[in-house]
């Protein structure tokens, strides 16, 4: 089995798969959408061998669905007919799920994704549960994301935007009861003095959670809510 991995972020969308592991970048930003994506992905790969694609999408997932537009890409994500344009059995998953996916360890642990936004997922004992924690209210009237993305980052500086990475960290830890934290996301790089708990996630994160969805598909749990995945 041969799977393409599409992991869609605000700043780049990074393509690989299980015979091309090293990411091909594909600038994206406010203006790209989901059929722009598929153009340039099918382009980019026009000489790979695949027969599985996952997704990873950075927003909530349902039923291998897109169920809201993304905060820092253009619209038209939602109802675009995936499975026409790309011809090929296809699974949708939450990009912060993905890399959680990809770089769990055992045990309780909390993802969180530091780029263009934040990404956030569990995985509870060996279940991925994607979570949507980026806009919730932290300080100031401001989100958790507005504090620890990139806005936060450049408004702030590293060194006061690192301190808020940790306290919202270590809170999230705490009320989630979770054994450690996994950092990833594009800006994760610069965090320096990782307290005890806490790991930095690998650049392959992603895509080994992407590959890894694949070979776990007869353990998905189809519930109500965003699909939950057993992790190995």
């Amino acid at each position: 089995m041969n799977v393409l991995v599409i992991d869609v972020g605000g700043t780049n969308i990074k393509v690989a798969s299980t015979e091309n592991r090293v990411p091909i970048k594909i600038p994206s930003g406010p203006a790209m959408n989901a059929s722009r994506m598929v153009d340039e992905v099918l382009g980019a790969t026009c000489t790979w061998r695949y027969d599985r694609i996952t997704i990873g999408y950075p927003g909530p997932v349902l039923r291998d669905k897109p169920v809201a537009e993304p905060h820092n890409l253009a619209p038209g994500w939602v109802d675009f007919p995936y499975a026409a344009r790309l011809k090929k059995p296809l699974r949708f998953i939450n990009d912060a799920a993905m890399q959680a996916l990809g770089g769990y360890q055992g045990g309780r642990m909390l993802f969180l994704g530091v780029g263009t936004g934040l990404g956030s997922a569990m995985i509870l004992d060996g279940t991925v549960v994607p979570l949507e924690l980026a806009h919730l209210p932290y300080k100031k009237g401001r989100s958790y994301e507005e504090y620890i993305g990139v806005e936060g980052l450049e408004r702030r500086g590293r060194k006061r935007w690192q301190r808020s990475v940790y306290d919202i960290a270590q809170r999230l830890r705490t009320a989630m009861v979770c054994d450690y934290v996994l950092m990833g996301g594009g800006n994760a790089k610069l965090l320096q003095k990782l307290p005890e708990g806490f790991i930095l996630g690998a650049n392959s994160n992603a895509i080994d959670g992407g590959i890894k969805l694949w070979e776990q598909l007869p353990r998905l749990v189809r519930r109500t809510g965003p699909a939950q995945v057993q992790a190995g």
